[in-house]
């Protein structure tokens, strides 16, 4: 059916002719055979072999975060993103701003810029402007669809089946296409029409009920770990669908909801929920249910937090804090008596942590032993030296905003290198790119369609 390939590994394989049936090319080595993304039928993105997602190629339909960051984190490893956009707004967080990066170049320099929130989670992709409201526009997706390997979309169960855009119809046009829809509460189940925005599945998920202050209100995490969460789920489970793919040759459909991955992520609340039958123990602020002390305490100039996670830990500290005599205190002899005292305990220590600065007391612990850490703002985790030794802070040259600074990809490989190969794009930046080399128009076509505002 597809073209073979006899013997040798991923480093040996020989460019493959273009296939025109929807049919995944098989190839045959090391004695088993194994269902190849189309990707590597045709030209290959200008990546490092050595990347793990090589040759695959992604069509990016999701906006906003979860989505994003689940196709940036695939970009990342390797694989050649095709971010589907608005033709005139483009990704909604494009509006997001400010603070947003001035164009200092092109013919947007009186334009806001790009905003922080769209290049935190769009590098490693290519942008497609394209209103797919037409018979047109579907029909390019169509030709995209037949030509990846995966898709991505983050729209209301059941919206994309009136552009034929739905795994049922484009399935037949590419059995092995790996689909991934991510909604607020997925695909099934009584509220699977309900729009589901981070904030409202901490809420209604149980995350903010056990996150602020023991005496205070419930409030949200300071960033959208759901939609972040998500985002990993997402892209680990289209991951495990390539592999599996690779054995079968099949696609299939992955349903991927912010409240199934916000009940999963509560994981050891949950259990002791579930095991003891009783209700949660609430907030604790920077503190922890069941060990003391182990949580934040103010210095003289700000916070630093402490955690004496057993007997022998909490000597330590006490011999760092200056008070050994806390060791054999009946009140404070072991973590059970320990926790009953908590407060007449955490108010002695909170008593001397403010005598001196955070810096002071991270001198005073250095290679105590025990786990302390300064409570940082953003700029200073951004500065910090252990996050600059990490590399987790790249300058990249934007195509219109010039150099800027962004976050790295966080994983260090031995033999891959993920990295930001390209800063995140412009809106339509690569139309014509896409629609030349892969869907295959000439310049007349595109050029009607841009007069038509199906592409930009």
């Amino acid at each position: 059916m597809g073209t073979r390939l006899l013997g040798g590994s991923m480093a040996s394989f020989r460019t493959i002719r273009r296939l025109s049936s929807p049919i995944r090319p098989q190839l045959l080595f090391n004695g088993s055979i194994c269902s190849i993304c189309r990707g590597l039928a045709t030209a290959a993105p200008a990546v490092s072999p050595t990347l793990p997602l090589a040759g695959i190629r992604v069509l990016d339909m999701t906006r906003v975060l979860a989505g994003p960051y689940c196709t940036q984190i695939l970009g990342d490893l390797g694989a050649d993103i095709i971010k589907i956009e608005h033709p005139t707004r483009g990704d909604d967080t494009r509006a997001w701003g400010p603070p947003y990066a001035k164009h200092i170049k092109g013919n947007k320099q009186d334009s806001p810029g790009e905003s922080a929130y769209f290049l935190s989670v769009n590098r490693n992709k290519k942008s497609l402007g394209l209103s797919f409201a037409s018979p047109s526009g579907v029909s390019i997706l169509h030709n995209l669809v037949e030509n990846c390997d995966v898709l991505v979309e983050n729209y209301l169960p059941d919206t994309l089946q009136k552009y034929k855009m739905d795994y049922d119809t484009v399935s037949k046009l590419n059995p092995s296409l790996i689909y991934a829809s991510i909604t607020g509460y997925g695909q099934t189940g009584p509220y699977r029409k309900r729009a589901g925005y981070d904030v409202m599945v901490e809420a209604e998920m149980g995350l903010m009920h056990i996150t602020g202050s023991r005496d205070g209100p419930p409030v949200k995490v300071g960033v959208a770990v759901t939609d972040l969460t998500t985002g990993l789920y997402t892209s680990n489970s289209i991951m495990a669908a390539l592999l599996g793919r690779a054995r079968t040759g099949k696609g299939q459909h992955i349903d991927v909801a912010l409240s199934d991955c916000q009940v999963a992520t509560l994981a050891n609340i949950a259990s002791s929920a579930l095991i003891s039958g009783q209700p949660d123990s609430g907030r604790w602020g920077t503190a922890h249910p069941s060990i003391v002390p182990y949580r934040g305490f103010r210095t003289a100039d700000g916070d630093i937090l402490l955690g004496g996670g057993n007997d022998r830990l909490f000597g330590v500290l006490c011999e760092k804090l200056g008070k050994p005599e806390w060791i054999n205190d009946e009140r404070f002899r072991t973590n059970g008596v320990r926790v009953k005292n908590r407060d007449i305990l955490e108010a002695m220590i909170e008593a001397e942590t403010k005598k001196r600065t955070t810096k002071e007391w991270l001198e005073v612990l250095d290679e105590s032993g025990m786990p302390y850490a300064a409570v940082n703002d953003i700029q200073g985790t951004l500065s910090h030296e252990h996050v600059l030794a990490r590399d987790m802070v790249k300058e990249v040259e934007h195509p219109t905003c010039g150099p800027m600074k962004l976050v790295n990809t966080p994983v260090k490989y031995s033999y891959s290198e993920p990295s930001i190969r390209t800063p995140p794009p412009v809106v339509g930046q690569h139309t014509d790119e896409i629609l030349r080399d892969i869907v295959g128009m000439d310049d007349g076509a595109i050029k009607s369609l841009k007069a038509e505002g199906v592409v930009a």
